[in-house]
């Protein structure tokens, strides 16, 4: 296990270079550019003297390659550079003071998400053909496949317009943290019960499944230890990508309830050409993504003993 450890994580660190090289270069190679660059709207803003001693400040009129090697240098020392769009802030300092807030959004969704979708499933499952598997199916259907800004906006009509029991927007306060994280966690919710739901069905009609009955196995000695254990392998695989993009939150989320986290400065880097806060968040979220995996591949041997890497 040891050795697979280490050789994934010297196949994410090739990954994640690559990843900067393509995030650069595309990001250089869209039209349009920071300080009014092809943007005369911008441009009427700034006089040209400032326009181009911004742009030699930050080191804009080097070659290409001379930037990208400029910034993986002091990424690699911890230094991330300043933002563009965030005057006189430090890219660490703006991950620093928005990461926290989509994190805690992304926890708290995707665990309450991840473990009461495996036992809505698992229960649905198990009682396959009652009320309560029509009701889980349903809820499956309709929050599975519903867009996550309509079901923003819904949830806007209800509890703030109707009901008026929670504040549409802001942050400071749990009750300005429900409507996010409710948003957030409905979909993984979903899907969840529904991998959930498939898998304990697909196990359940197994042989061994079989032969373990006919052997006159206690129900929960057979649940827990053949049935719960082979059906946990998909909603690990599940969970890895589910996590890592709630802990980077949701554009759509974020953008709507005017959450001040790292999605929403994230944004405003795409849009405003923060190219140095572009590149940071592109690394933390595929870190985030190459971890998550790795540790799904991992969790894949304690459930599987079948599974070895070395």
């Amino acid at each position: 296990m040891g050795r697979f450890i280490i050789r994934r994580l010297l196949q994410a660190l090739a990954t994640l270079l690559m990843t900067t090289v393509v995030t650069f270069g595309v990001a250089k190679a869209t039209p349009g550019g920071p300080f009014g660059f092809d943007d005369p709207t911008v441009a009427a803003h700034l006089p040209i003297e400032q326009r181009e001693r911004y742009i030699k400040m930050y080191g804009l009129d080097k070659p290409i390659p001379v930037q990208y090697w400029n910034w993986l240098s002091s990424a690699l020392k911890g230094d991330l550079g300043y933002s563009y769009y965030f005057k006189n802030e430090t890219i660490n300092h703006i991950i620093v003071r928005t990461f926290p807030v989509t994190a805690k959004l992304g926890i708290i969704a995707s665990t309450i998400g991840l473990v009461f979708g495996t036992l809505i499933g698992v229960t649905a499952a198990l009682k396959r053909g009652s009320l309560f598997d029509t009701i889980a199916n349903a809820w499956t259907v309709l929050f599975y496949t519903m867009p996550t800004f309509i079901l923003a906006v819904f949830l806007m009509i209800i509890f703030v317009v109707e009901l008026q029991w929670l504040p549409v927007t802001g942050w400071g306060t749990w009750k300005h943290a429900v409507l996010p994280i409710v948003t957030l966690l409905l979909g993984p919710l979903s899907s969840t019960i529904r991998f959930a739901r498939a898998k304990v069905l697909d196990v359940l009609g197994t042989d061994f499944i079989r032969t373990a009955k006919a052997k006159g196995l206690p129900r929960n000695l057979i649940m827990r230890r053949h049935v719960l254990k082979n059906s946990l392998i998909p909603i690990v695989t599940l969970a890895g990508p589910t996590v890592a993009g709630m802990l980077t939150g949701s554009i759509f989320v974020e953008s709507m309830f005017n959450v001040p986290g790292m999605s929403k400065a994230f944004v405003s880097a795409a849009g405003n050409r923060d190219y140095p806060l572009l590149m940071a968040s592109t690394v933390i979220y595929g870190a985030l993504i190459i971890l998550m995996n790795l540790l799904v591949d991992v969790t894949y041997g304690v459930l599987d003993p079948r599974i070895r890497y070395d």
